[in-house]
């Protein structure tokens, strides 16, 4: 261990992240990998300036990508679950049968409510996008309805069902970290997170009504519908495939292991029902992906997607940024960050403001949500504790801004998954994902009027300073 790392040094390392990314971004339009390891490299250089060694800074570094890699394999599965369920004719059918039942005046709000209940049921916003999100994309298309706000509409609605279920791994851990319970977690979201819906889909039914007054070509959608059922075998089964995969994470199978289920459902689907053979799928699902060839260009476009390689680029660029983050945080130049803002806390309101804009700091220097999430928890329970509020006021600050503003950050590991999968940049679809910007703004108004902020009895408070000393107790005896 070092010496603690200077306020100004921090701001420097966090300046040099934010000019590289800006100039590779908004200049070069280049890949943001580079910058990232740059970023990581001068905050080494920082911190070994203060006396860290550099294994210390490894282990760091290692352990933060370890972090990661479920999201690795989960994102190095999705790849293949496009592929196989493109090949198996299943997103064409959900596609086919989507432009049957939909039209542009009511697709967005009724795209943000089916991934909404389908993520609730999941606990996933990843596995939401990469199944139900991919097909209704291309319904999206074949409507005429821009992409950007069609991966708006999914990413509200699949992050509405992640923050808000029992399955999703952020709910379990913000109340873990701010000591709250789950239920009481959960329930006590539904303050913040209902409005924001409620007024999601109001915009979304106001962009849809916009829509809804154009005269959209349907020889266009007439013609793709023509397109898919030329090329693949449509039917009512391939719609069971997703219906359990579902189910598998409803019943709580893991996650992998359900998406891997998923992936076997394809192949299966893609021989049996498609006439694929098993040498042409090794090549689809490992390397090269789905290629469409059927002369629609619309078409091809749309379903030439998948394969392991299509995430390699988002697989490179998590590494890249856990690096980053696993400096800042083994070095704990982000704890010193958060107990500086502190200090600008004087009431609930500003307390809550900071709150929020540590979580969504952490989200873009450290690209993590999970860490957006552990740190600021860490950081802050004692703060809110110290203003008699009950541990769940904090547990849902900590998803209403952590979880929901994640995607919204291109170097995000939620932000490279939802725009690899999607297929939309995240800067083209964050301006119409309203939930995850109306949520946090709710939060904060909630925190400055003090609506829903509910307060400990003088009996909870006191059991929870006793509860804290013990806490401190058992850890000074750890480390004797």
């Amino acid at each position: 261990m070092g010496r603690r790392i200077p306020m100004w040094q921090i701001l420097l390392v966090l300046l040099v992240l934010m000019l590289t990314l800006a100039w590779t971004i908004l200049i070069t339009e280049g890949y943001v990998h580079i910058p990232l390891v740059i970023s990581a490299i001068f905050g080494a250089i920082i911190a070994i300036a203060n006396g860290f060694k550099w294994s210390y800074i490894e282990k760091g570094i290692i352990n933060n990508i370890g972090r990661s890699m479920q999201a690795i394999l989960i994102l190095l599965t999705v790849g293949m679950l496009i592929a196989t369920w493109i090949a198996g004719g299943i997103v064409p059918a959900m596609i086919y049968y989507g432009l049957m039942l939909l039209s542009p005046g009511v697709f967005l709000v009724a795209t943000c409510l089916i991934c909404a209940i389908v993520s609730l049921a999941t606990g996933s916003s990843w596995t939401t996008a990469g199944t139900v999100g991919i097909a209704l994309i291309g319904v999206g298309a074949g409507l005429g309805i821009p992409l950007e706000m069609a991966a708006g509409a999914i990413i509200s609605g699949a992050y509405f069902g992640d923050k808000m279920s029992p399955l999703s791994d952020t709910t379990n851990l913000a109340p873990a970290m701010a000591g709250s319970t789950l239920f009481d977690h959960v329930r006590h979201m539904i303050f913040t997170t209902g409005p924001s819906l409620i007024i999601a889909l109001i915009i979304f039914g106001i962009l849809g009504m916009g829509h809804a007054g154009e005269q959209v070509d349907m020889s266009g959608v007439t013609t793709l519908m023509d397109g898919l059922k030329e090329n693949f075998y449509i039917s009512p089964i391939l719609i069971i495939p997703p219906l359990l995969v579902i189910a598998m994470v409803i019943f709580k199978v893991p996650a992998l292991p359900g998406l891997i289920g998923g992936v076997i459902l394809g192949v299966l689907c893609a021989v049996a029902f498609q006439g694929t053979n098993l040498g042409e799928l090794v090549t689809i699902t490992a390397y090269e992906g789905f290629v469409s060839e059927t002369g629609n260009e619309f078409i091809d476009s749309l379903l030439s997607r998948g394969g392991l390689k299509s995430m390699y680029y988002t697989v490179g660029l998590i590494m890249c940024a856990m690096c980053i983050g696993g400096v800042l945080d083994s070095t704990d130049m982000l704890k010193i960050l958060c107990e500086s803002l502190l200090k600008l806390a004087k009431g609930t309101g500003s307390l809550v403001l900071i709150t929020i804009i540590t979580c969504i700091g952490v989200n873009i220097a450290a690209s993590d949500q999970y860490l957006s999430i552990v740190l600021p928890g860490r950081m802050y329970k004692a703060a809110y504790e110290d203003r008699h509020l009950k541990n769940k006021n904090l547990s849902r600050v900590l998803e209403d801004s952590g979880t929901l503003t994640s995607p919204l950050v291109p170097w995000n590991t939620c932000g490279t998954y939802q725009a690899t999968t999607l297929g939309v940049a995240t800067f083209a679809y964050a301006p119409y994902c309203f939930l995850n910007i109306i949520n946090p703004l709710v939060s904060i108004f909630y925190g400055f009027t003090g609506i829903t902020m509910e307060k400990m009895t003088d009996e909870e408070f006191d059991a929870c300073m006793k509860q804290r000393a013990l806490d401190a107790e058992l850890a000074l005896k750890s480390m004797e």
